[in-house]
Parts: structure tokens; sequence; C-alpha cells
């Protein structure tokens, strides 16, 4: 990249393979030979270390490499007019950064905040001509959504291509997402059901940090997750996050999936036959294809990740399930009497879902709901009601005890 910098300015340098004075004698050259101050432009700056991030001395390297880099900037200010970087991640500020104590950080930034997608009048405006046979609503629901604390926007990416195809595709999903998203959700024993809403502090959005590497700031950094409200308690900010669109969510929760099941086609039939038995309202063909699933995520999977034993996995497992499904489904639904573990919508029917880990005392989930009166919330809202009561086994590893009822 500096080569062919040199090569366009018609500028050559002497350090040519000492990249810190090269790009330094670049500026300084340039300035002279144009009488003009110059503007540095740098493009996924965070790259190289995004793509050995699961290498940690590895990571720290390179982090060291494109620190001295990056450092020549700050005394060549009187040379510069403009210098802007763009990336995934924002690194903290001991860490690449620490050099450029002036950078003005725009990552969460009202007066910038649509300067990476296409707002809904924008996005009406310019394709209007290739709107005519498509549902809009059904456009935003599955491309809209990015919030970076002024009007929501559209992924560009997946906008331009879905109007040539016209098929709702997980475009940008699809360009490729790091596996090692899914191994940090899994090693952290993350609850995927949070994701839904997700409450962070200023900190986490702000900097990435090589030494602890946090879930939630490497989903709303990658794109993941978006901004859903702003609150201010005391003295702090604080975000609540959630899934963009359609898009992210079906394809995050597949993704999901993916990383512990045996094999994929089975999971597409399973997924399949969950939509067909709600279709039919055939509450006791789900526990089968429940069981079949668990049945089928390699024992080796469970050896690797140790995490069988905790309520959240299969919560977790099972929410997956049903949002990679494309279901309408709302976590930790709050009531006057406790939180839903799961409820999922089905046209004009309710399920709700309660899960427990046991030992011995079955029935105790199914017990929860009505004792609590979950459903209470939703009684004449939705024309038919389902409580459903899930348990398992540790030791099997699967449900020993599923019951429902209708009220």
């Amino acid at each position: 990249m500096l080569e062919r910098n040199q090569e366009s300015l018609k500028i050559s340098c002497e350090h040519k393979k000492d990249f810190r004075r090269c790009i330094e004698e670049l500026i300084f050259q340039a300035y002279e030979k144009y009488k003009a101050p110059v503007v540095v432009l740098v493009d996924e700056y965070d790259k190289p270390i995004l793509d050995r991030i699961e290498d940690r001395e590895k990571a720290i390297e390179i982090r060291e490499v494109l620190k001295d880099f990056y450092s020549v900037l700050k005394p060549l200010d009187a040379y510069l007019k403009f210098v802007f970087l763009t990336g995934v991640s924002r690194f903290s500020k001991v860490s690449i950064f620490s050099g450029l104590n002036q950078i003005n950080d725009i990552t969460i930034d009202e007066k910038f905040s649509t300067i990476c997608g296409y707002t809904q009048e924008e996005f009406e405006e310019v394709f209007k001509d290739r709107l005519l046979d498509v549902d809009i609503e059904e456009i935003k629901k599955w491309y809209n959504g990015y919030n970076w604390l002024g009007d929501k926007v559209y992924n560009p990416f997946d906008i331009l291509l879905f109007l040539d195809k016209k098929l709702y595709r997980p475009y940008w999903f699809e360009t490729g997402t790091p596996t090692f998203l899914v191994k940090l959700i899994l090693q952290n024993k993350y609850y995927i059901p949070k994701l839904e809403s997700l409450k962070a502090g200023e900190e986490i959005l702000s900097n990435l940090d090589i030494d602890y590497i946090n879930v939630e700031n490497i989903l709303f950094q990658t794109g993941y997750l978006t901004i859903k409200e702003v609150k201010r308690l005391t003295e702090k900010t604080f975000y609540e996050l959630t899934y963009p669109n359609l898009e992210v969510k079906i394809s995050l929760n597949n993704l999901y999936l993916n990383n512990i099941f045996n094999i994929l086609s089975e999971k597409d039939e399973l997924q399949i036959g969950i939509i067909e038995s709600l279709e039919n309202n055939d509450i006791d063909s789900i526990r089968n294809i429940l069981y079949s699933f668990f049945s089928s995520i390699p024992l080796d999977w469970y050896r690797r990740n140790e995490i069988d034993s905790y309520e959240g996995f299969y919560a977790s497992v099972v929410y997956a399930l049903l949002n990679g499904s494309g279901l309408e489904v709302i976590t930790e639904d709050a009531t006057n009497r406790g939180r839903i573990d799961l409820t999922l919508i089905y046209k004009d029917r309710l399920y709700i879902i309660e899960f427990k880990v046991i030992e011995k005392e079955e029935g105790l989930s199914l017990k929860q709901i009505k004792e609590r009166k979950y459903y209470e919330k939703y009684q004449g809202k939705y024309r038919e009601i389902y409580l459903i009561g899930i348990e398992f086994s540790k030791e099997k590893r699967n449900i020993v005890h599923y019951e429902w009822e209708k009220l």
C-alpha cells in the first residue's frame, strides 16, 4: 500500500522497508511537492488484529506494530489537513491510539449517525422505481434497524443485493461472520436470549481490549447488536442493545446452532418440523423435535464445552432454534410476578415456555407458570394460550419431562 501511494503521488521514499519512516516521508514529501496539507485515509485499520484475535500473543504483537506505525501522525500534525480512520472496532486508548490523543471518535455521535447507511426517507426516495412490487415493511423488518443515536438506517450491502434479486436472504451475514464470536459465547457460557435486550455501559461500547475480550463489545462493534435505547441514570449513561433486524437475528442464532449441531441438513429439517407443528398446533410433536435435536449434539461437543449443567444452555439452544426458524419469540418476558423464560407467538396463539434442569422432582416448570400466573398479561389478547413446561436432566443431557396445558 505504501508503494502504491508512492507511485500515485510520484514520490519515492528513501526508507522503503521501514514502514513508520516511509509513511512519515510520504506525508512530508507530499506536503512539500503539492504545497498543501495532506489528507490521510485509512480503511479497516484493525483488520490485521481481528484476523488473529483468537491468537492473543500474535494479536498483541500486531497491535504493537500498528501502534508504532500510527504514532507518526501526531508529530506531523502541522502537515496534515484531515485524518480519517475506519474499522470494525475502537481499541482502547492505551493500545493503538496512545500516541493519537487528539482523535475525535464518531462511532456514537448523532451528527454522524446516518453516515454508513440509508435512512428510511433516503431509501424510499432514491429507490422509488425499484419498490413498486415489494413490501416496504418487510424490507424494513429484514434490513433496517442500525442505530447510532440518530435515525435508524438500512445496511446498504443488503439493499443493493435485495433490489437486484428480490429475495429475502442474509446477504451481509453471508459475506463472512467470524467463528470466534460463537466460540466466545460458548466459552463464557453466555445466555443467548439476553441479546434481545442487553444493558451496557459506555465503556463496553467504546473500547476493545485484546487483553480482555468482551462478548457484548465484539457483538456491538461488529454490527450484530445495535442501540435500542439510551438511559441516563445518576451520572452515567447506559445503553440497551438488541439485534438490528431480522437478518441478523435469524442468522446469528443459526450460527450458534451450527457450531453445536452435528449435521446441518438435520437442523434445517427440525426447524421446518417446528414450524409445521405450530401450523397444526401439534404441541406434542414439538417435544419430539426438541428431543431429537438434543440427541443430535455430539458427546464430544459436551466434553469440550462443559456447559450442559446450567439451565441457560438449554434455554439458549431452544431460543436459537426458534429464532433461527424465523419465529417471533420474546425472552425474559417480564410480568408482575417474575419473568417468563420464553414466550412464543404464532399467528393468534401464544405459548408460554419455562425451562428447568432437574434431578428428581418433575413438573416444577409448569407448576411455576401456573403459580405465578404468567399468562395473566396476555389473557384477552390471543385466541388461545398454552403453558409448556420443559425439564432437562444433566446426566441424560436431554428432555426428561414435558407437559403442557391449554388455558
